[in-house]
């Protein structure tokens, strides 16, 4: 694994489900990449993050709970997937629980580490719960010497650390920029995400099951293309919250949309074969409200006949026009059609939402906007557009100066974001038009009358009175 993510040296942390391993990966990376909570099984997928703890340069592996008797198809895939990273590695921990004891799942794993020829370390969890006299029966495991830690709190996790690293090259000063176009793949459970993801990388990377619910996580994978830098993040299938029962699929909500606000470009994907659901809608506008850049990626189109295709296209069209600056991809993720044109759409959308232009210029479009199309009248009186400018990107957010813009419609302002998207060629972006009023600064002042004014004023009116 060391050769395929990083050459930096990699630390996988092993062990039986629920020992603590999700709790002490976040403590070393100093993060909350990894799901933790009080049930097993909660990590499936391999979650990789930086160390943060020592001087060492280092990666970090979290993996999933290793069952000598895995019971269901999911479980063997998570085993398999953590024996993977242990033959990867260039150093293992492997975590036990020091309140619950030795048990046949401990002996399995520190008996497997053990044929993998790698340096073991291993960590007693949840020390703070024994004494040093119960600790000694972890020496039964083979395995060197226990370092009593707690990872919940911090105990003993930076002396164990530096055991590990203590030949590995250090840390460099300077901290790494990361310039690469991340890109957030969401979507239904079981739509393909994964296998998509799999299928962009060109390796089996993300845990792939034909049923839903085999990603909790969100799992962050950095790769190159063409010289182009990629970090893909494969999110868990968001449900509607009514269906949303367990404790694990609440966090997965959370951390599926943090990944749609951290990324730069989102691939939505739709299962062709079910068509636009309601909740598909729902991720959509989700992410229409976070401004990132869009995709729309139709999976599982091998196989459809002719007469179906079109009747989805139509059904696409009708149901997708809140989204229409979107590229949409008919693709097979299993079988790879379409998969590589993704790339070339992700590129353009990063661009249009990172685009750069200046004041004047903005001016001028605004301008020919406003010619095209007159503002309405409000109140007898034309809403006047001055100059506009670039207020930030990613989406780009166009700031419009000008009088009385805040009784202008809201199509009219509809009609700006397509007028500067089109003109401007922005593919795959959504455009936010902010609209901004000058205050009057004479409103609500009087002006302070001289003592000539005055007295004009009163002969003024004694002369009208004179008159009625």
């Amino acid at each position: 694994m060391t050769s395929s993510i990083s050459s930096k040296p990699v630390v996988a942390i092993i062990g039986r489900p629920n020992v603590g391993k999700s709790t002490l990966f976040n403590r070393i990376t100093r993060s909350r990449d990894a799901l933790v909570a009080d049930e097993p099984g909660v990590t499936r997928d391999i979650n990789i993050g930086t160390g943060q703890i020592g001087e060492a340069d280092y990666l970090v592996i979290d993996t999933g709970g290793i069952d000598s008797g895995a019971s269901s198809e999911v479980n063997e895939l998570v085993s398999a997937r953590a024996l993977e990273a242990v033959t990867d590695a260039d150093a293992l921990i492997m975590v036990v629980d020091g309140a619950a004891g030795i048990t046949s799942e401990d002996q399995y794993i520190a008996n497997t580490a053990r044929k993998a020829g790698k340096p073991i370390h291993l960590a007693v969890n949840k020390s703070d719960r024994i004494s040093v006299e119960d600790s000694i029966a972890f020496f039964e495991l083979g395995i060197g010497d226990p370092h009593l830690i707690s990872a919940l709190r911090g105990q003993g996790v930076e002396s164990l650390i530096r055991e590990i690293s203590r030949d590995w090259p250090p840390r460099s000063e300077e901290e790494e920029t990361d310039d690469s176009i991340r890109v957030a793949i969401i979507g239904r459970p079981n739509v393909g995400k994964s296998t998509l993801i799999n299928r962009m990388l060109g390796e089996q990377r993300m845990l792939t099951a034909d049923f839903p619910g085999t990603t909790h996580d969100s799992i962050a994978t950095k790769f190159e293309r063409h010289g182009k830098q990629f970090t893909l993040v494969d999110t868990a299938g968001v449900r509607r919250k009514g269906k949303i029962s367990e404790l694990v699929e609440k966090f997965s909500v959370v951390k599926a949309l943090k990944a749609i606000d951290s990324s730069h470009v989102v691939v939505a994907v739709i299962d062709a074969q079910e068509n636009v659901t309601e909740q598909d809608l729902h991720l959509l506008g989700l992410v229409l409200d976070s401004g990132r850049s869009l995709i729309i990626a139709i999976n599982k189109w091998d196989g459809l006949p002719v007469e179906q295709r079109e009747l989805i296209k139509k059904e696409l069209d009708r149901r997708l026009r809140f989204v229409n600056f979107a590229e949409q991809h008919f693709i097979s993720a299993l079988h790879g059609t379409g998969v590589g044109d993704l790339f070339d759409s992700v590129v353009k959308a990063y661009r249009a939402s990172m685009i750069d232009i200046n004041t004047a210029d903005l001016t001028k479009l605004l301008e020919q906007a406003v010619e095209g199309h007159q503002p309405p009248l409000v109140r007898g009186r034309r809403v006047k557009l001055k100059h506009a400018h670039l207020g930030g990107n990613n989406p780009p957010r166009i700031i419009i100066h000008g009088n009385q813009v805040k009784s202008l419609p809201d199509s009219y302002r509809k009609y700006l974001a397509n007028f500067f998207r089109d003109t401007l060629g922005l593919i795959g972006t959504a455009v936010k038009i902010e609209l901004r009023q000058g205050d009057n600064p004479f409103a609500n002042r009087r002006n302070k009358l001289t003592p000539r004014q005055i007295e004009k004023k009163k002969r003024l009116r004694k002369h009208t009175r004179k008159k009625k």
